[in-house]
């Protein structure tokens, strides 16, 4: 029980390309060398994109570079009762409220402020709106979403910490542990509850790391700035804090990020070229 345990945690909305590869096998290749567990974990909680066939493809993928899980692979969309509970009880210390903005509403009225993903920082349009008025919406079914009261949320937060600073542990590329203040504040009033579906991707990835046991989260450079969002829920919600790595990014010849449309990087296509898992780890710098 006291491996260390770590996890790849793909989207079900596309074939698995380089960056995925390379993830996966850093965090497979940790997980070995000291003895822990690794797991596989689909993140489909979006339904209007994830597809079963892709699901397929991911393990296949795996299974071909010669990555190992253990049994069995957690689906999110089975998990949207855990996200309710955690919801609920962030809604029951008064943390969020409920918000029926539309994205051209938001972008109309927001400043030139942008969050972490360069999205518009939510201009608090519906903070503060009467419980009547909300009662009558949800009342005439108006789809919202839940977004966190950042201010409040700091606020309960530097409560339960006694006022220590809000702290992750970041693996460097050479595995030295460096202790990060994490600064939540700049993701504004973040959604918690998406208006199409149990949880957002900060919420629901919180609650399964904590009850998978994850004591190590190995992913992207993209997502470093979201940890300052799932630290602060950890805390809220009495949750442990995994310990991070944050790795490099495969890029494109433009240096530009890899996508899942990318159809020449996709490990599927590679495959069928007469790519070799070898040729991959040299492809990707893991020779």
């Amino acid at each position: 029980m006291n491996k260390p345990v770590f996890r790849f945690a793909p989207s079900p909305n596309g074939e698995l390309h380089l960056g995925h590869a390379f993830s996966a096998l850093v965090g497979y290749e940790r997980a070995c060398a000291s003895g822990g567990r690794f797991l596989v974990r689909i993140e489909d909680i979006d339904k209007g994109r994830a597809r079963a066939h892709y699901v397929a493809g991911i393990l296949a993928d795996l299974a071909w570079l010669g990555v190992a899980w253990e049994e069995p692979v957690v689906f999110q969309s089975r998990r949207f009762s855990a996200y309710r509970d955690a919801s609920e009880r962030l809604e029951r210390m008064g943390l969020l409220y409920p918000c029926f903005a539309t994205r051209a509403e938001i972008a109309a009225a927001a400043s030139c402020d942008r969050d972490p993903d360069g999205a518009p920082l939510y201009p608090g349009l519906y903070k503060g709106r009467s419980p009547a008025e909300i009662a009558r919406r949800r009342g005439a079914g108006e789809p919202y979403a839940l977004r966190l009261d950042m201010a409040a949320a700091i606020g309960a937060a530097r409560m339960k910490l006694a006022r220590i600073p809000l702290r992750f542990v970041e693996l460097d590329e050479a595995g030295r542990p460096q202790m990060i203040e994490a600064r939540p504040e700049r993701w504004g009033d973040a959604v918690i509850v998406r208006k199409d579906a149990a949880a957002s991707y900060h919420l629901a990835v919180v609650i399964d790391d904590a009850w998978q046991s994850v004591s190590h989260v190995t992913r992207g450079r993209d997502l470093y700035a979201a940890t300052d969002l799932h630290r602060l829920l950890q805390v809220l919600l009495d949750l442990p804090a995994p310990i991070y790595h944050h790795h490099r990014l495969i890029t494109d010849a433009a240096g530009r990020k890899l996508a899942k449309s990318a159809r020449d990087t996709s490990l599927r296509w590679l495959r069928e070229q007469g790519v070799t898992p070898m040729d991959i780890r040299r492809l990707i710098g893991l020779a």
